[in-house]
């Protein structure tokens, strides 16, 4: 077994273990977000079709749900630059990933997304999008620095109780159940991942992501 196989390994057993207590360190969840301070980093466009003509609706993989993708995708540069292993799209912000990220997920996370092979300008290496397919209803208003729906009297019908603005994202884990990854129902942007996931990229030196805590204290 390789070392980051040993290492996934422990993380996942460690992870089941601190879900299943009832007292004791309550599990941890931060939000996954990229880091625009590396030094002389890539900048990635939006996907594409093999064509070169721009896929129909950019935000189709920010929204929480499996898509079914028929052809392999391909990523632009923006900007060139050191390529990262983890970073979005600039505009739909659409999370590419590194092999060495993407087995991550596969090891901890293999319910809870898509992990789809793209090709990435001027790179011979694997990458892949990654499309979180799993929401949860979880997050802790109260908790949050602000956390504001939608009402009837914004005039928006189709949006009514989904979340207009959140500052300070907080997160009851208690209502996270087994997901490892996610996005908060109701306020799709954010994508959520476990503490393991996050312990195993820094183990691991994978370069581009920032993670912000976003569990919220536990409640007597």
């Amino acid at each position: 077994m390789s070392r980051i196989a040993k290492a996934l390994t422990t993380a996942e057993a460690h992870h089941q273990e601190s879900r299943g207590m009832t007292s004791g360190p309550q599990p941890r969840f931060f939000e996954l977000d990229f880091d625009v301070y590396v030094p002389g980093r890539w900048y990635l466009a939006e996907p594409t079709l093999p064509s070169g003509q721009e896929v129909e609706d950019i935000w189709t993989f920010t929204e929480g749900r499996h898509v079914d993708v028929r052809e392999q995708l391909r990523i632009p540069l923006s900007r060139p630059g050191q390529p990262l292993d983890f970073d979005k799209t600039t505009v739909a912000g659409t999370p590419i990933l590194s092999e060495r990220c993407a087995a991550v997920f596969r090891a901890l996370a293999p319910r809870d997304v898509q992990l789809l092979p793209i090709e990435v300008e001027g790179q011979r290496a694997p990458f892949f999008l990654l499309n979180v397919v799993r929401t949860v209803a979880c997050i802790d208003d109260a908790a949050c620095a602000e956390a504001r729906r939608w009402t009837p009297e914004d005039g928006r019908p189709d949006l009514v109780g989904t979340y207009h603005v959140v500052a300070e994202l907080r997160i009851d884990v208690s209502k996270v159940g087994e997901a490892h990854v996610f996005r908060p129902w109701g306020y799709c942007p954010p994508i959520l991942v476990a503490g393991d996931i996050k312990d195993a990229w820094e183990r691991e030196g994978l370069v581009g992501a920032l993670f912000r805590d976003a569990t919220a204290p536990r409640r007597a």
